[in-house]
C-alpha cells in the first residue's frame, strides 16, 4: 500500500530570484551564481575582465560582487576570504566570488565598478 503525505509548504515550490542591474532571473536553489550570470549575459565582468578571469575556479576574483541575501556557504571559505581581503579595501558587506556561491534564496547582487568587481571612487561607473 502506497502512503503519500502532502504538504502546505510552498517553499518547496519557490524558484529563488537572482536580481543584478535590470534583470531578474529566476533559478534552482543550489546553482552557482557565477554560472548563473555567464548564462544568462549578466554585468559580471568589468573592463577587460570579462576575457581576463579564471572561468569560476576561484583564483582570480574577477567575479566579485556584493551579495544581499542567503547563498551557501554563509560565509566565505579560507581561500575565498584571502582573495576578498585583498580586493575588498573598502570593508563591502556581503563582498562574495560568485564562483564560490550558491543560491539559497531570492539574492541582490551588485557589481561595483572597479576592475574587481571593488567600489572604485575615482570611477563611478562600471
Amino acid at each position: 500500500m502506497l502512503n503519500f503525505r502532502c504538504s502546505n509548504d510552498t517553499s518547496i515550490l519557490h524558484m529563488p530570484k537572482v536580481k543584478i542591474d535590470d534583470k531578474s532571473i529566476e533559478c534552482d536553489k543550489g546553482t552557482n551564481l557565477r554560472k548563473l550570470l555567464v548564462t544568462h549575459n549578466a554585468h559580471l565582468y568589468n573592463q577587460n575582465s570579462k576575457y581576463l578571469n579564471c572561468r569560476g575556479i576561484g583564483t582570480c576574483g574577477t567575479c566579485a560582487v556584493e551579495v544581499i541575501g542567503d547563498v551557501r556557504p554563509s560565509k566565505p571559505g579560507l581561500l575565498e576570504s584571502k582573495r576578498i581581503s585583498i580586493l575588498n579595501p573598502e570593508n563591502i558587506p556581503n563582498f562574495r566570488l560568485a564562483c564560490y556561491c550558491y543560491i539559497e534564496s531570492d539574492v541582490t547582487v551588485i557589481k561595483h565598478n572597479g576592475f574587481w568587481g571593488e567600489l572604485n571612487k575615482d570611477n563611478e561607473t562600471a
